[in-house]
């Protein structure tokens, strides 16, 4: 009698076939795995940039102010955070072809739900369950790439899967600002859809599997641990200066979070180094060049993604574009870094991979530098030159320190470095984020004060401005003389808060730049020949 044939039946079929059209030892099966981790991470990263442009609507769809808005970041930055050292252990554990599948499912899934929140929680919700795919997408893509192509051709292949991320940050708010023009903020989140189920099925026709035989056991003390120690910390930093929070820093729960985080802290650093086999290995971080390189990385994600939603919110509430007009600003960085990225990966190859980092580090943090100068009469084309700036800074920088870090890690310890590596940049991040945000608003309260406190009623300036607003707006305008007084009084006022937030935002900027500066010390200390003792792996 005939077995009948289950539908799970095809799709092995499906995955074995595919096997043996793509398989490991075929010349062109690392291209098509190239390829297929780029269209995964072109979705995950789109998403981080897709977000930004549509943040002034969100707030307003909601009216919520910027002290809850930042979650909707930090929440999916916090996701990953928690997501990428486990998905190291997982994809060794169960395969990395099934595990890449699943990070893939929950970002689409996540992506569904955010663009069908009906309020602020739901979708901050829904970006924790899109942070956790996209913390399980990322690393594992970097170590397949890392594992599958020898040394020599590592930078050129790490320069092509930045040009993904490239795209996403060039096309993410472009893509983002036409839809919220033209339609609703929830199709910014509706677009991962087709997207991710496209790079579903190219997992299961392309890539093949692999599970590492040594696997180590769950370090639940360490999972616990941190888990507890990352959402507290930024709860707290993103709260101590919150409208809703009289008490700021002093206040009984912000305390109690920073001492149970401090706690969970030392208890994650002393399970890490003690326990036979970590859920992070803190071990790799002694190797010279990735502990060197992941120092970097911490400093500059503090003040790139920190500083990443700045400029949306500057150009929509300040300068008044639409999110249209704000998406088209940043098209030309991805595509500058995906031009520079490359570049970057054959000058780390051939000649020293600390001379693009050097130059991405100098040239980031003078773009800072130019928008600490922002106002309202701030031109399109000076904005420009930060940007153009920043889209070559990030094409030198990444794809160069992605090589140098991992030059002396063995091939088995790849996906643990990795996660290691992708943890400690969105660790980074979500703290720039929540610092950033939280300097702006005391910033913006302070010039507030100051702007407010020089305005004197009684002086002949006050006087004379006064007098030729109400003038303007009784013959020009139309209105009475009563309603000229208090309109007159209502523009000054409005004008003095437009200053006080656009000089925070400049304020935060000088922050971020500092930081990135601090952050380009180690440079020097990076060595750029591979260790003796390199354990390479021997099919290269």
């Amino acid at each position: 009698m005939k077995k009948r044939r289950t539908p799970s039946h095809h799709i092995r079929m499906l995955v074995r076939n595919s096997n043996s059209v793509f398989h490991p030892k075929h010349l062109s099966y690392k291209w098509f795995l190239l390829a297929n981790i780029m269209l995964g991470t072109f979705m995950a990263v789109l998403d981080a940039t897709i977000v930004n442009v549509g943040l002034p609507k969100i707030m307003a769809s909601f009216g919520v102010g910027l002290d809850k808005i930042e979650w909707i970041i930090t929440a999916y930055m916090l996701a990953m955070a928690v997501a990428l050292p486990t998905s190291g252990w997982l994809a060794d554990k169960f395969g990395y072809k099934r595990l890449y599948f699943i990070g893939l499912f929950l970002f689409t899934l996540g992506s569904m739900l955010c663009g069908r929140s009906s309020d602020e929680n739901m979708l901050i919700a829904s970006r924790v369950i899109q942070g956790l795919g996209a913390g399980t997408i990322q690393p594992l893509g970097m170590a397949i790439i890392t594992r599958e192509f020898p040394p020599n051709q590592r930078g050129l292949a790490l320069g092509f899967w930045g040009i993904a991320a490239a795209a996403s940050i060039s096309f993410g708010p472009l893509i983002g600002g036409f839809l919220i023009d033209r339609f609703s903020w929830p199709l910014i989140f509706d677009v991962n859809i087709p997207i991710g189920i496209l790079a579903m099925l190219f997992t299961i026709v392309i890539q093949s599997e692999y599970i590492n035989r040594k696997a180590r056991n769950f370090d639940v003390v360490g999972f616990i641990s941190v888990t507890i120690f990352l959402p507290l910390t930024l709860y707290a930093l993103s709260e101590g200066n919150a409208v809703t929070n009289s008490a700021g820093w002093h206040a009984p729960y912000i305390l109690g979070c920073g001492a149970i985080s401090l706690i969970a802290l030392t208890v994650f650093i002393t399970a890490e180094l003690t326990v036979k086999e970590p859920l992070i290995d803190l071990r790799l971080l002694k190797n010279h060049n990735f502990g060197m390189a992941n120092i970097i990385m911490i400093f500059f994600s503090l003040g790139m993604f920190g500083s990443t939603f700045l400029l949306p919110v500057y150009l929509q509430n300040s300068m008044g574009y639409t999110a249209l007009q704000a998406g088209t600003v940043f098209l030309p960085v991805g595509i500058i870094q995906g031009i520079t990225a490359p570049i970057s990966g054959r000058i780390s190859d051939k000649i020293n991979p600390k001379l693009p980092i050097f130059a991405g580090i100098l040239l980031f943090a003078f773009s800072f530098y130019l928008n600490t100068k922002l106002s309202w009469l701030t031109e399109l084309k000076f904005l420009m030159i930060s940007l153009y700036l920043r889209g070559l800074a990030m094409g030198l920088l990444f794809t160069a320190l992605n090589t140098i870090s991992l030059l002396e890690i063995p091939r088995e310890k790849m996906a643990q470095a990795s996660a290691i590596a992708n943890s400690l940049r969105q660790l980074g991040g979500s703290l720039g984020v929540a610092l950033l945000a939280t300097l702006l608003t005391s910033r913006v309260s302070y010039h507030a004060q100051i702007f407010g406190g020089a305005v004197k009623p009684g002086s002949e300036v006050y006087q004379e401005t006064m007098n030729k607003m109400k003038y303007h707006l009784q013959y020009e305008a139309g209105s009475s003389s009563a309603n000229a007084t208090r309109q007159s009084q209502a523009l000054l006022l409005s004008n003095l808060n437009k200053q006080a937030y656009i000089q925070g935002i400049n304020d935060d900027f000088l922050l971020a730049g500092i930081i990135t500066l601090i952050g380009g010390i180690p440079i020097i200390f990076l060595h750029t020949k591979k260790s003796k003792n390199q354990i390479l792996p021997a099919n290269e």
